[in-house]
C-alpha cells in the first residue's frame, strides 16, 4: 500500500464505496451484502467492442464518401451510421476508462 504522508497508509476503496460519492441509494435489504458487479466483463466487452465500433465508423464514413447520388443506401444514411458507430466507440472508450479507474482504486494502485 502506498503512503500519502509519513506514518499514514492509504487503503484501497472497498467495493461498496467505489462510486464517485459512494452509494447512490440506500440498501433496501433485498440484495446481498456481498453483491458485486461484473466489472471484468465490462472491461472485456469494452475492449472487444470499442475497436469494432471504431472500425465500423471508419468503414461507413469511407463508404459514404465514395457513394454516388443515386446509390442505395445514400450517403446520408451511411453518414448517420458512421456517427452512431463513432458515438458507441466513444461510449465504450469512456466505459473502459471508468472501469480501469475503478479497478485501480479498489486494488490500491501502487505508485
Amino acid at each position: 500500500m502506498r503512503q500519502d504522508s509519513p506514518g499514514r497508509e492509504r487503503r484501497p476503496a472497498p467495493r461498496e464505496r467505489s462510486g464517485v460519492i459512494g452509494r447512490r441509494w440506500p440498501r433496501t435489504g433485498t440484495e446481498p451484502v456481498t453483491a458485486r458487479s461484473a466489472v471484468r466483463l465490462r472491461l472485456l466487452l469494452g475492449g472487444v467492442f470499442m475497436p469494432l465500433f471504431a472500425a465500423a465508423a471508419v468503414l461507413f464514413a469511407v463508404w459514404a464518401a465514395h457513394s454516388g447520388p443515386g446509390d442505395s443506401p445514400g450517403s446520408g444514411v451511411l453518414s448517420a451510421l458512421a456517427g452512431v458507430c463513432a458515438a458507441l466507440a466513444l461510449l465504450a472508450a469512456v466505459d473502459l476508462l471508468v472501469v480501469a479507474r475503478r479497478l485501480r482504486r479498489e486494488r490500491g494502485a501502487a505508485d
